[in-house]
């Protein structure tokens, strides 16, 4: 079964992490308010300060929630208080659990788009993850030639016109995806490399390999993890915990 075609399950509250294996969670952000205030009691204050930074509610709310629920995933795996969990930035700004948590072994990556976020995890193999909306863009032709491979530029032209944004989206994901796993920045530029643009999207780059996610109605996604010899479980979070 393809990855997008592969269905998501509710979890037992502590889920096992082989070591090939590479679980992604498909998170709703629009939570009720005592939920939200749960999760935003587990933050630490430099996110809660981001948060505050954050200009319009939506996206105050959809932060406070993303990385909430991104602690408590992360602590069902190791049996943690979320609220204890201590982060890092690597050189490039890829976040990593600190030294202090015990937890090396643990690789993670997020991310979220108006009201959905996905967060990929696994043992010893680095991940990224990336989610977006589909909508209408006034210049994602543009976008496109400045940024992807010329071969994508030329499938995503040769398409008809209705097909275009959503396969635009499939390509940014996918290529987002793999930059985050790299976990290099802009030093991987984005034509340096190719994805397909297609329903389909397992694909191998460079040691990497690459996995389309159909997250929900209107929005692309991909996963990338180091090797080939992994498999893919989807999860859907669900506030509370037992």
């Amino acid at each position: 079964m393809r990855a997008d075609e592969q269905p998501w399950l509710i979890p037992a509250s502590s889920p096992g992490l082989a070591e090939d294996e590479v679980h992604v969670w498909r998170v709703v952000l629009d939570l009720g308010a005592a939920e939200l205030a749960r999760l935003e009691a587990t933050l630490s204050p430099e996110e809660a300060a981001r948060a505050a930074r954050l200009r319009f509610e939506p996206d105050r709310r959809g932060f406070l929630a993303a990385h909430g629920a991104l602690r408590d995933i992360l602590a069902r795996y190791l049996g943690a208080d979320p609220a204890r969990l201590e982060f890092r930035r690597a050189a490039f700004g890829k976040p990593a659990l600190a030294p202090a948590c015990g937890a090396a072994w643990l690789r993670f990556n997020l991310s979220h788009s108006h009201g959905l976020a996905l967060c990929a995890v696994a043992r010893h193999r680095e991940v990224g993850v990336d989610v977006e909306r589909i909508r209408a863009l006034i210049d994602e032709r543009l976008i496109a030639r400045r940024f992807f491979a010329p071969q994508e530029v030329a499938a995503l032209e040769s398409l008809p016109a209705e097909e275009q944004t959503t396969a635009f989206f499939r390509c940014w994901t996918r290529k987002e995806a793999y930059i985050k796993a790299r976990g290099e920045g802009l030093g991987i530029p984005l034509d340096s490399f190719t994805v397909s643009l297609g329903p389909e999207g397992s694909s191998a780059v460079a040691g990497w390999s690459l996995e389309a996610l159909a997250p929900a109605s209107g929005y692309a996604g991909a996963v990338t993890a180091e090797g080939r010899a992994w498999r893919l479980r989807l999860w859907d979070w669900q506030p509370g915990r037992d």
